[in-house]
């Protein structure tokens, strides 16, 4: 069989020549502004200034949790309504209806969603109203414009990613390899801790990437749920572009988010490619 390169690279030019205007090209831009400085020449300063104030590391390190918190809560979440779809619905349309479901949130604009998680947050919505009526509180909790309330709003809107991603690795276990797990005596605990969750892990981790990806450069949900009170680095970064006219400034913010986004990403996949027992784990699904 002969391989057409010229169509192969041509094939190959589409997809390279998209990521070179739209990633590698703009990256360079913002990566030359923030080595400019005023004066119109080039230096530092910019990220003498970041690296000189603690707010910014505050900032920063709000943001990570923050994320870190959507990502943890969403896998739980994510990862339960992946299996009950995947392994406890039996029934093929009720399995679609749950997918519709799923994905259903993610056609709706995330400005409406997060306007819908003040009414339900706020200190008359219904999160409040039902802690009252049922006698556990006696006064409204503030929940808005809080940590608390974006991790809520940002976990609502990222769980899809989560579900859909685990349960396509879900779908493609070999269900044989649990059957031959029980067979030899284990229960169906110990079966989905020895061998479900180690072979669904892919998934776990691919999503947990994808969702901490767009937690940390999240932007409508933060500045709508914190009410200005607490400030993410995109918030910041928009600050810097809209209010403050810092160009230079938020470049160096926004080059500072994504290296540090990239280095976890890095480590965390070099900590998924070590993981113990990942070479057998491989050797089973083969």
């Amino acid at each position: 069989m002969q391989i057409d390169w010229r169509a192969a690279a041509v094939l190959l030019a589409i997809p390279l020549l998209f990521l070179l205007a739209f990633f590698a090209v703009p990256f360079a831009v913002v990566m030359v502004d923030s080595l400019s400085a005023g004066d119109g020449g080039f230096g530092v300063s910019q990220y003498a200034k970041l690296l000189s104030d603690w707010y910014y590391f505050d900032v920063l390190w709000f943001t990570l949790r923050v994320s870190l918190w959507v990502t943890l809560v969403s896998f739980v979440i994510g990862y339960v309504l992946a299996y009950v779809m995947t392994r406890m619905v039996q029934r093929r349309w009720l399995r679609r209806l749950l997918y519709i479901a799923v994905i259903t949130p993610l056609f709706t604009s995330n400005i409406v969603r997060s306007f819908g998680w003040m009414i339900i947050l706020g200190r008359e919505g219904l999160v409040n109203q039902s802690l009252l009526l049922g006698g556990i509180i006696d006064r409204p909790l503030a929940l808005l414009n809080s940590e608390l309330s974006i991790v809520i709003g940002m976990s609502y809107i990222m769980t899809p990613f989560m579900v859909l991603t685990i349960a396509a690795v879900l779908q493609n276990i070999d269900r044989t390899l649990e059957h031959a797990a029980q067979d030899l005596g284990a229960t169906p605990v110990v079966s989905f801790l020895k061998v479900t969750f180690p072979l669904s892990m892919p998934g776990v981790i691919a999503g947990s990437l994808i969702v901490f990806t767009l937690s940390v450069s999240a932007y409508v949900t933060p500045s709508i749920l914190s009410g200005g009170k607490k400030t993410v680095m995109s918030m910041l970064i928009y600050q810097q572009y809209a209010s403050i006219f810092d160009f230079h400034f938020g470049a160096a913010l926004a080059v500072a988010l994504l290296l540090t986004t990239l280095v976890l990403l890095a480590l965390s996949s070099i900590a998924s490619s070590l993981r113990p027992g990942k070479r057998k784990l491989l050797g089973a699904t083969v």
